[in-house]
């Protein structure tokens, strides 16, 4: 199978530097595309559907991931034509471990040259942008409020230094600031909160399991609800987080569905697989089975 692979060279550290050593293996069976600006993975990954690469592989971090999966995405049949792959160069890189993907490169290359495939939920969102609607796919997960101004504040010279340290930094920033009041709706249940996250998985920041009962195959995203975010909210969530990696009973609402949206009264962003997006309202769906994935 003719692969493809779709590289970020501003990706960081020293996986991204040697990739090219592990990529001149590929025996002529591939090609290595790098981008060279935002946007660029999506069409370079329309590109290589068309071209007839039966697997497109993003190397970078999530922000890569999501522009490979709507390049796919953007062409019709796409995800039946091609599968994708990932070689995690990120700073988080929460998909891959969603899939129990090894996170060295060498490792990472070998499950794709493997060809081992499994078929997990396709989430999508649409929203509205200077009058047009809009639709844009994502992996993993999403998040409205605090989650969505804390990325607006992220300081990206600061992420390339210290890695996930500065979300936390951003996250502390937001929390100083107003918040505006999220509503989520699927038509049976509603609730409003300062924050609402969105899986399609059990994975929130790489190691936090914020969705423990969430499958990326039972045609359903995880929703949580926060209905306050304080810095007593913090106190109680930062010990079971850091010790447990999930969340103390009764401190949020979580919910089930196929569809629902996120409104807000007020101007509020939010963010797909880590990148912001667009305002609300937005309204979430997802395609059963739709997305085929290379995995150990």
């Amino acid at each position: 199978m003719r692969i493809c692979v779709i590289f970020n060279p501003a990706a960081r550290g020293d996986k991204a530097r040697h990739l090219h050593t592990y990529l001149g293996r590929m025996d002529g069976h591939g090609a290595l595309r790098q981008t060279l600006g935002p946007g660029d993975a999506r069409r370079l990954a329309a590109e290589a559907v068309r071209e007839g690469f039966g697997t497109i592989v993003a190397a970078g971090g999530d922000g890569t991931l999501n522009e490979v999966l709507n390049g796919m995405g953007d062409v019709p049949g796409g995800f039946l034509r091609s599968r994708l792959g990932l070689l995690p160069l990120g700073t988080v890189n929460v998909f891959a471990r969603e899939l129990g993907l090894p996170i060295r490169v060498d490792a990472a290359w070998q499950v794709i040259r493997k060809g081992r495939e499994k078929f997990i939920d396709l989430p999508c969102v649409e929203f509205s942008d200077q009058g047009r609607i809009l639709r844009r796919y994502f992996a993993q997960l999403a998040g409205a409020g605090l989650d969505a101004q804390a990325i607006q504040l992220v300081n990206w010279q600061h992420k390339k230094r210290v890695g996930p340290l500065a979300y936390v930094l951003a996250g502390l920033r937001a929390m100083a600031r107003p918040r505006s009041q999220i509503t989520f709706s699927d038509g049976a249940h509603s609730a409003l909160g300062e924050l609402a996250l969105v899986g399609n998985g059990r994975f929130y920041g790489g190691a936090f399991q914020l969705f423990p009962g969430a499958q990326s195959s039972d045609g359903r995203l995880d929703i949580t609800v926060f209905p306050k975010v304080d810095w007593q909210t913090l106190l109680r969530v930062g010990p079971r987080l850091l010790l447990r990696r999930s969340l103390p009973p009764g401190l949020a609402r979580h919910f089930q569905a196929a569809s629902f949206t996120l409104t807000s009264q007020t101007r509020a962003a939010f963010e797909i697989d880590g990148e912001l997006i667009g305002e609300l309202p937005v309204r979430f769906s997802v395609q059963r089975a739709a997305l085929r994935v290379a995995v150990p």
